[in-house]
């Protein structure tokens, strides 16, 4: 038997089990969120990315999910904290985007699970969704009135920015939805002139083929031409959140509230663990295939931006993976390789059998300075 319970007091829960956002939409068909995904499907804008653009009509129709689907709410939690410099500077460091860098999906969801249980403690069904291709999750925040579209497709909360992982909960009960938020962008384009390859092509539309965000999560090759882009950055890239006037109000919040964040790793450690250790430690990130082939594959392109060519240990290494069984890794070792200038290392590379080997070896690489 159900029986009646209040927005407000979901809300109450919401916060009270560590929320920083809540808001309510109808649970009905994001209509045009399915038009856009197929479009940008169709234009190769998604560079062969899943998730969301597996099954567009499944990930834009709450109803496929739960068929008596009444409304969506949603929550945000924060994952912005001040970023804690190298300790040892003579270790090439590897930046993590905030979000990847402790399990803030956990955290959501046992706010979002308070907020469920109540409901089910009415009688009211309910279903979980966090990180999950079953539901665009921004689309579901935008309709809660959670926050705005950025110019980077990010959603933006007033006075708090985009620094947040989003969730729902499909329930049959039916509830007011909130106010819709406003947009406060403007004509500011920083996100869109920050941008390291130029990926967010229009405000709001992101060619995924030249994000560094999906290229080091991405199972293709890493295109050349975006390689010394991504700089010192491992895994994720900040740089449209960083530049965020609306990114500074929740800057100033966590200020006070003094967290640091672990935001680098090394990249010598990287290349020299082995697989169930990088697993161990890395596993919660999205690894093509769970594989650490790609972790090593993003730790060398790093290596040879941020690496100093004279360390012994770092011609050890780049050395080490020139030797490798696996082609893909003694390919990226190449341009390491040819990146700091270490080309005495590249001796009778010229009669390696692999054609990615020689790809790299007849590509023109810029020596860092």
């Amino acid at each position: 038997m159900q029986t009646f319970i209040k927005a407000s007091e979901l809300e109450k829960t919401g916060y009270e089990n560590g929320l920083d956002a809540f808001g309510i939409a109808k649970a009905d068909q994001f209509s045009k969120t399915l038009e856009i995904l197929k479009a940008r499907k169709e234009q190769g804008l998604h560079a062969g990315m899943n998730f969301t653009y597996r099954n567009p009509v499944r990930s834009s129709t709450p109803a496929i999910t739960m068929p008596d689907a009444q409304s969506l709410i949603v929550g945000a939690k924060s994952y912005w904290k001040p970023r804690e410099e190298a300790i040892d500077k003579s270790d090439p460091q590897g930046r993590i985007a905030l979000y990847a860098q402790e399990n803030y999906y956990e955290k959501l969801r046992e706010g979002l699970s308070a907020v469920a249980g109540k409901l089910e403690s009415k009688g009211y069904k309910t279903i979980i969704l966090i990180d999950d291709n079953a539901l665009v999750d921004r689309e579901a925040a935008y309709r809660a009135g959670i926050g705005w579209y950025g110019k980077n497709a990010n959603i933006l909360i007033p006075k708090r920015g985009s620094w947040f992982v989003l969730g729902s909960i499909l329930t049959d009960a039916i509830f007011e939805p909130s106010t819709p938020a406003k947009e406060y962008c403007g004509s500011c384009t920083k996100c869109i002139n920050a941008c390291p390859t130029e990926a967010i092509i229009s405000p709001g539309v992101i060619d995924s083929n030249r994000c560094l965000a999906w290229l080091v999560q991405s199972p293709k090759d890493f295109p050349p031409e975006f390689r010394e882009a991504l700089g010192d950055k491992m895994y994720g890239c900040d740089d449209c959140q960083d530049v965020c006037p609306i990114n500074k109000y929740e800057e100033r919040v966590e200020n006070l509230n003094n967290r640091r964040s672990r935001s680098t790793v090394s990249i010598l450690n990287i290349l020299e663990q082995d697989d169930e250790t990088l697993i161990s430690k890395y596993g919660r990130w999205y690894i093509p295939q769970r594989d650490p082939r790609y972790l090593r594959r993003n730790a060398l392109l790093v290596l040879g931006n941020i690496g100093t060519a004279q360390s012994k240990k770092v011609q050890t290494i780049v050395s080490h993976y020139l030797k490798s069984t696996d082609s893909m890794l003694r390919s990226y070792a190449v341009w390491t390789a040819k990146r700091l200038g270490l080309t005495n290392l590249l001796m009778g590379m010229e009669n390696d059998g692999s054609k990615d080997v020689q790809r790299e070896l007849a590509l023109q690489v810029r020596q860092i300075d």
